[in-house]
């Protein structure tokens, strides 16, 4: 373990995302809303933290090893989030605590989108523009995460897409080309995110709203400006620009990566996993579509199928959005979207959840073992696209279903322990797990009245939800830290 080398990459992270305090210092002064003080002071501590961290070894060389990256990849996310609260914490605008300021934080960080603030039309630009760029940040950091580096440290079945992913990856170190993905992985995220907010003015938001809920959209983060969240604008042009920017944001960028790269639209068609994906969004469009017209929850078709259309992009891709209380839909159509974040969105995307590709690769999985039970001598090869998936990557799949279905069940009963009802208690887990940062039940309208321990554990299922849990969990491995 290179202890010097993680302590000056991570100083190193510190330094850099110190900077990004410095936006909402301009928006600041830009609408004169008296509230760069709390940022200049974040800047400061967490660029002098960053120093301290990184000088004593800046001439240290050396490379970065498959378990230094595991440790590298949790506490950038773990410090980063505590660092993140510092603005919440110190602005006299936002009365939080700590145990609020870092919920507040990592939930940005981690796309999750889960708040515990209120009033949110009435606080400053600079606040307002700061939640959304943690989203923005974070949803990159996801992409950077889920498509350069998990891939390499093997994290539950997402070996597989080291052949799709662009750039040569190697299994023992983490390389240089990480570099090249990372940058190539930018410039499309940027392309999106301005062709998301050109599309929001244009259909009549305000520029900075345009501007701080594409940050959010193709994050999947979730996060407003408004109390309202989408339903502010009452909207069926922007609902469903959210709707089409959310499914875009839940894909692989690495398949839009080669889709652009090679000019093919085609290139989605034929990856099995966004097959998959999208199939299972029409078919909870269909139920949920269904569901409200049998409840004659709307007066007309279109806006029923508008709304059920959103609130499944939203809810399956754990971006939580609302365009309307879909906690108060009847009978089970909440429940129906709820579980749907546990699935989740694409490998590879800003989404969360257990990941599509899981999810098909039981599937399919499951189809075959059904064959061998009729045909008990047969060979039946586990194709998924143009790979041939082995029983290594099979077990590694249902080795982290079964763990996050475990977490899950696990943390459920910790939450009724709080005193939460069941509902609720699921309802947090899932926001929380699977990054979906909406919930029903008690947690309708938000997650500042649950208890600080409810927080706490909220916070750590972010993480573990955004970190692919083995990531996280292998650090408490006695075989870890083994030299």
């Amino acid at each position: 373990m290179h202890f010097a080398l993680i302590s000056k990459v991570l100083g190193l992270l510190l330094v850099v995302f110190s900077f990004t305090m410095m936006p909402p210092v301009a928006v600041s002064y830009f609408y004169q809303d008296g509230s760069e003080g709390p940022f200049l002071a974040s800047f400061v501590i967490s660029l002098l933290l960053g120093l301290v961290l990184w000088l004593p070894f800046f001439r240290h060389r050396a490379e970065l090893q498959t378990r230094d990256g595991f440790l590298v990849v949790t506490l950038f996310w773990s410090v980063l989030g505590v660092i993140g609260g510092l603005p919440f914490l110190i602005s006299a605008d936002t009365p939080v605590g700590f145990t609020d300021a870092v919920f507040e934080s990592v939930s940005g960080l981690t796309t999750t989108g889960a708040s515990v603030l209120s009033g949110l039309d009435t606080l400053p630009k600079s606040i307002l523009y700061y939640r959304q760029q943690l989203q923005w940040f974070g949803g990159m950091g996801v992409i950077v995460l889920a498509v350069a580096i998990l891939p390499m440290l093997g994290i539950g079945g997402m070996q597989l897409y080291k052949a799709e992913i662009p750039g040569p990856m190697k299994d023992a170190k983490l390389t240089p080309r990480i570099a090249e993905t990372a940058k190539a992985l930018w410039y499309l995220y940027l392309f999106i995110t301005v062709a998301c907010a050109s599309a929001y003015w244009l259909a009549g938001m305000t520029l900075f709203d345009a501007i701080t809920h594409s940050f959010s959209t193709v994050a999947t983060g979730g996060f407003s400006t408004h109390d309202q969240s989408m339903a502010y604008w009452d909207s069926a042009a922007i609902d469903w620009i959210t709707t089409v920017f959310i499914i875009i944001g839940g894909t692989n960028f690495a398949l839009h990566f080669a889709a652009i790269h090679g000019l093919s639209p085609l290139t989605f068609v034929r990856d099995p996993e966004f097959r998959f994906y999208i199939g299972m969004v029409f078919l909870y469009i269909l139920l949920v579509t269904l569901g409200l017209l049998a409840f004659n929850v709307f007066q007309s078709a279109d806006e029923t199928l508008r709304h059920a259309a959103f609130q499944v992009a939203s809810f399956s891709t754990g971006t939580g959005y609302t365009s309307t209380n879909a906690a108060a839909w009847p009978g089970f159509v909440p429940f129906l979207l709820v579980f749907t974040s546990f699935l989740g969105a694409s490998a590879g995307s800003t989404g969360g959840g257990m990941k599509s590709v899981r999810g098909a690769l039981v599937f399919h999985h499951s189809i075959r073992e059904l064959r061998r039970l009729i045909y008990p001598n047969g060979a039946f090869a586990l194709r998924f696209g143009r790979h041939t998936v082995n029983d290594r990557v099979l077990q590694a799949v249902w080795g982290f279903v079964g763990v996050y279905i475990t977490i899950a069940v696990v943390f459920t009963l910790l939450f009724t322990v709080t005193g939460l009802d069941l509902t609720t208690a699921v309802s947090c887990v899932a926001a929380s797990l699977n990054n979906l940062g909406v919930g029903i039940g008690g947690v309708a309208s938000g997650f500042a009245d649950i208890s600080p321990a409810a927080k706490w554990m909220m916070t750590l299922l972010m993480l573990l939800g955004r970190l692919e849990i083995f990531t996280l969990l292998v650090l408490f491995t006695p075989l870890f830290w083994k030299q």
